[in-house]
């Protein structure tokens, strides 16, 4: 698998919460062989081997599929539009980005993020909000927009970002959580013909940005046993002083023993982090006290759902324009596939 290239595909693909179907489709042709796919109402993706054997526990490898985006919310007279925000915005990474709105015949139109700019307003020109700004596609009219571009209230909309690498950088919208996507289809790959202790399930769940509400879905559908989450983590080391550092770019995947939902099992911790020293897999361990991921749904559904989150360090998540390194992604998978090969009942009961 070209991991590249998956990587590429899923994190170009349209997919704002709620909308996620792009991204299902873009991954499609990395389904696995043996592997069979399904879907829910939610728009949650399924992907498991069709013989499932009861004295097994079920592993669940879970990464949402949605990015944050926006919506529209109405169209004006002048033919701009104003909008509401799908996953949360800093709104001073919108304004005069351009954007791809996905009108009503399914087709993408381009347009630009407008707010006021500095030539019309004074020296004492209040912060940016989300409420003082509209996406703007050349249009003329209310009309234009909505006989000529198809588009309509509840229209979805993401930023327009193409794919690049630079050595070992990696450069793109939607890292948060397609990495994670990307990640869940290379473990099922790597370990299809594995003879495992476990039944392997994974699972793309949608609108994790706007209230982590398919996990929700997944749990009751799956039941896992044990769930293992993929995230695309913000990364903090250009932002605070190198000792308060969290989430280092390029230092390998992190995982979290708290942050703002979860405190994840000190046990199954422990356990990941002496996988990791033994396969000589570079890991960072964070403390961190905001934030949430699925982890903080799936670690307290059923009777409680012993849940590892396995991070890609990703800088400027939840921004028109993200960062991470392949180095740390490969890492990741390395990692959840050496956690999986070493799972059985005996373990998962001991947590």
């Amino acid at each position: 698998m070209d991991s590249l290239q998956l990587i590429k595909d899923l994190s170009c693909a349209f997919g704002p919460s709620g909308f996620e179907e792009d991204v299902h489709a873009a991954a499609q042709k990395y389904i696995p062989p043996g592997y069979e796919t399904s879907r829910d109402h939610l728009l949650n993706l399924y992907i498991q081997k069709p013989i499932h054997d009861e004295s097994k526990p079920t592993v669940l490898i879970e990464a949402h599929s949605d990015e944050i985006g926006l919506i529209v919310q109405a169209v004006k007279s002048n033919g701009t539009m104003s909008f509401l925000p799908l996953g949360g915005w800093i709104p001073a990474t919108l304004s005069a980005q351009r954007v791809c709105v996905r009108n009503c015949d399914g087709q993408l139109i381009s347009g630009v993020i407008a707010a006021k700019m500095h030539h019309f307003g004074g020296a004492e020109e209040p912060p940016l909000k989300l409420d003082g700004m509209v996406i703007d596609i050349g249009a003329k009219s209310k009309e234009e927009v909505v006989e000529k571009y198809k588009i309509t209230p509840g229209c979805p909309v993401v930023p327009h970002s193409v794919f690049e690498q630079q050595g070992d950088t990696l450069i793109a919208k939607a890292f948060d959580d397609r990495l994670g996507c990307a990640a869940v289809l290379e473990v099922l790959d790597a370990l299809k013909a594995s003879d495992l202790s476990v039944n392997l399930v994974g699972a793309f769940s949608s609108q994790e940005e706007v209230g982590i509400r398919g996990a929700k879905t997944v749990a009751n559908r799956v039941k896992p046993d044990l769930a293992i989450c993929f995230e695309g983590a913000p990364a903090d080391d250009t932002l605070v002083d190198g000792q308060l550092v969290q989430t280092a770019m390029g230092k390998g995947p992190m995982l979290r023993h708290i942050d703002g939902g979860m405190i994840t099992n000190p046990r199954l911790l422990r356990f990941a982090l002496d996988i990791a020293a033994r396969e000589n897999i570079p890991v960072q361990e964070a403390v961190r006290s905001r934030g949430s991921t699925n982890g903080s749904w799936y670690h307290v559904a059923g009777l409680g759902i012993p849940t590892l989150v396995i991070s890609v360090p990703v800088r400027y998540a939840h921004s028109p324009h993200s960062m991470t390194a392949a180095a740390d992604y490969k890492q990741c998978v390395k990692l959840a596939e050496a956690v999986v090969k070493a799972l059985d009942n005996n373990v998962i009961r001991s947590l």
